[in-house]
């Protein structure tokens, strides 16, 4: 390993120009695929801006590789509200380009969480022409819920499956499971997600693999497409018995490269491979039948981009003197990685090897409360280098909030005060999760230890957390359950994401 090495800042910055932030890597377009796609967006008072925000980012995510178009997928959004709102038809935008600006021009109405009014609106507009939908397509309806509703739901939700709508619900908050694996279409394992909205793109795409599971059009189709090969999946049309397929593919700008391949009439799937990077290849599946006449489909399947790495990098677990790099993805042609690392500003780094097979290291010895710029290397077996830079934080020595404590102020009402963290604290953040009722997030000044909360009727339970912010970041903050009892509070103490992810945030 090369000994950890002081450089100028020019050559510093020359590394980590261009490179402030994480890429996303490739994704294959998904075609073949044929449905109304319909989310159901809490957009409540008892939702926050930055939770309905990450949202819109995960409903974006999911819908990224698909095809729009009135022969493809068709999509909509209708808002949870004090009265239910479709955001816009599913005709509407039939381009990516259009659907993404018209996610991102979505804004959050308030009001009560009335989920009940919003799947009976929902069943009415998924079957009507007026709202864009089309028949004798797949119906998909996906709810994101902070696991909170006014109304009853049981029922029109019953209703819309019995319709055939496929239900996928993804809770946010602390939803009831029975309830929900209730509402949920069956297998609940594969249509009901609880997740931190922090954490949604763990599940993107295993909750898009489960919706093409149900618009994926039955017909000629490729999946698992790589930078050099993809696998070609079609209906059972034959048996080895009655006939055999005819493969032919050839790259779209020079189809006098054709290739055959013949498979027996047994096989419903093919892997093409050593296949050109990012290139559309023309497939057409011949049934050769010697009972009936079935005729040739055919499909364009596009190869991604060579694959390179890193293309993701991640910073995680934080603390005052180190912090874990992690990157993806990992690839047999990288003889090693190079770790450099220096505080902004500041006119020095550190380098660090790591070998080729590994995809995280952890970064020691650092300064608490500093701004770090890292960049991952990797030195490819042929002498090539790909280079990825971002920021990472180290935290505040002793950022957390002790000692969270309650006293009964009167009816509804608590007093909520805790101990001052350690460091140069700007503030603090005061978080009140309801059980009925809007949440609440309060911001105090670092003089201030103590708020009154309101509004929390006898016999809910919520969650209140605190939080102590930095310059650079937030500390680690300090979570309770708080159960409303008639002349007495009961409470359970938990650290910060405990409910929902088991560690502190």
């Amino acid at each position: 390993m090369l000994a950890k090495t002081v450089i100028s800042l020019g050559l510093w910055l020359q590394f980590a120009a261009g490179q402030n932030a994480p890429e996303r890597g490739p994704q294959p377009s998904v075609s073949n695929s044929e449905g109304d796609l319909l989310f159901l967006l809490d957009s409540s008072g008892s939702v926050s801006y930055y939770e309905f925000s990450k949202v819109k980012e995960f409903i974006w995510d999911l819908l990224r590789p698909f095809t729009f178009g009135p022969k493809d997928v068709q999509t909509s959004i209708i808002h949870i509200s004090t009265t239910p709102t479709m955001e816009f038809p599913f005709d509407r935008y039939l381009s990516s380009g259009t659907v993404q600006q018209a996610i991102r021009d979505t804004r959050q109405l308030m009001g009560d969480t009335n989920t009940g009014q919003a799947l009976s609106y929902a069943k009415e507009k998924f079957f009507s022409d007026g709202a864009g939908a089309r028949p004798d397509v797949p119906k998909v309806l996906v709810w994101v819920t902070d696991g909170f509703s006014t109304d009853d739901i049981s029922e029109p939700m019953r209703l819309l499956k019995d319709m055939g709508v496929t239900v996928f619900i993804v809770s946010t908050g602390r939803g009831n499971y029975l309830e929900l694996s209730a509402a949920a279409s069956q297998p609940p394992e594969k249509h009901l997600h609880f997740v931190d909205v922090d954490d949604l793109p763990i599940i993107t795409k295993e909750l898009r693999d489960a919706i093409l599971d149900v618009i994926q059009a039955n017909r000629l189709h490729a999946v698992d497409i790589t930078s050099s090969s993809f696998r070609l999946t079609w209906p059972q049309l034959l048996s080895q018995e009655t006939g055999y397929y005819t493969l032919e593919y050839a790259p779209a700008g020079d189809l006098a490269r054709k290739r055959t391949t013949q498979v027996s009439g047994a096989h419903t799937s093919l892997t093409l491979s050593n296949l050109a990077p990012e290139t559309a290849y023309e497939v057409v599946l011949i049934p050769e039948s010697n009972i009936h006449y079935f005729p040739p489909q055919a499909t364009r399947v596009t190869t991604l981009p060579e694959e390179i790495t890193p293309a993701q990098v991640f910073i995680s677990e934080s603390g005052p003197h180190s912090f874990q790099v992690s990157w993806a993805p990992t690839l047999d042609s990288v003889m090693g990685y190079q770790i450099l690392y220096g505080p902004l500003p500041g006119n020095s780094a550190k380098l660090l090897e790591v070998d080729g097979k590994k995809n995280s290291t952890v970064v020691e010895n650092l300064a608490p409360n500093t701004t770090y710029l890292v960049t991952v290397t990797a030195v490819y077996n042929s002498g090539k280098e790909r280079s990825l830079s971002a920021k990472a934080c180290t935290q505040e020595e002793g950022s957390k909030v002790r000692h969270l404590r309650f006293e009964d102020m009167g009816p509804n009402t608590l007093k909520a005060s805790w101990d001052a963290a350690d460091g140069k604290v700007l503030g603090y953040r005061v978080r009140c999760r309801r059980q009925t009722g809007p949440s609440s997030v309060l911001s105090v000044s670092p003089q201030v230890h103590s708020v009154l909360l309101t509004d929390l009727p006898s016999g809910t339970t919520n969650k209140v957390c605190v939080k102590p912010v930095y310059k650079n970041q937030a500390g680690k903050g300090l979570c309770r359950l708080v159960h409303m009892q008639p002349g007495e509070l009961g409470c359970g103490e938990e650290s910060w994401g405990a409910l929902v992810k088991g560690k502190t945030a």
